[in-house]
């Protein structure tokens, strides 16, 4: 066996060793799967919170361009009624 051989043989089994101890270490593979989980959840939690932002800024335009939406969102929100309307109020038993 040459030295280059036995050299190489010997990174090999440096590297296997390494590669032992960081999937048995808890900061080592595990960590790092744990983490990639976590940054996967983070990015569909992205997803939603911008999906929600998209409807929101929808609504702001809406809101900003359209009367007839200021007026249901001032109704809804603030119970504002027009002069001559009749109000019911109904409460479950």
């Amino acid at each position: 066996m040459t030295a280059r051989r036995k050299l190489l043989a010997v990174a090999a089994m440096v590297a296997v060793a390494l590669s032992l101890a960081s999937v048995a270490d808890a900061k080592g593979f595990r960590r790092y799967l744990s983490l990639r989980q976590d940054v996967e959840s983070l990015r569909e939690r992205n997803r939603t919170l911008a999906a929600q932002n998209e409807v929101l800024k929808q609504e702001i335009n809406a809101l900003r361009k359209d009367p007839v939406a200021l007026e249901r969102a001032v109704r809804e929100e603030l119970g504002y009624v027009k002069p001559g309307e009749i109000v019911f109020h109904l409460e479950s038993p």
